[in-house]
């Protein structure tokens, strides 16, 4: 089994949070929506953050020292075609709006509450519902695993990871 290693940032900047609108990918042929990341390179493998920050730039132009209270929120897995995908996602704040244009895609700022309503991966729409729907465990950072429930629709099972006690 193949395993696909990825880092994705959603940055926030006056209740707005910046998505990336593709028009196809190297998978998929027609449009949809993401946060800014990418895979990570092989010396990333143990620093995912660091991931983050260099797709952030090269997608955006925005700077590490520019993005505030940069926190690791969510590991998603998911089983998908054969690959074992395990994506790191980044929340952050900016402190301005400029952005440079991407060659990835199209950069907007969208307002929280139509997040849900643009096409993107189901892992993604339930990632962002969950982080807009959860106010009281900001600080937690959760691993949400990818399945099928009785009908086959696609939902995430969430557990917070907690401090372990033992030897």
């Amino acid at each position: 089994m193949e395993i696909r290693q990825m880092a994705t940032a959603f940055l926030i900047h006056q209740g707005k949070m910046l998505m990336m609108k593709k028009e196809k990918s190297k998978i998929f042929n027609f449009e949809f929506w993401g946060g800014i990341g990418g895979h990570m390179e092989t010396n990333e493998l143990n620093s995912p953050m660091e991931a983050s920050y260099r797709e952030i730039e090269e997608e955006t132009g925005f700077k590490r020292e520019e993005i505030k209270n940069f926190k690791l929120k969510y590991i998603l897995l998911e089983n998908n075609s054969g690959e074992l995908r395990q994506q790191y996602v980044y929340f952050g704040e900016t402190e301005h709006g400029n952005f440079i244009p991407s060659d990835e895609g199209e950069l907007f700022w969208i307002s929280k509450n139509e997040l849900l309503d643009l096409h993107t991966s189901k892992i993604i729409n339930l990632t962002l519902a969950h982080y807009l729907n959860d106010k009281n465990n900001i600080d937690n950072i959760l691993v949400g695993v990818m399945m099928a429930d009785n009908e086959f629709e696609p939902v995430i099972q969430w557990s917070t990871i907690k401090e372990t006690v033992g030897f």
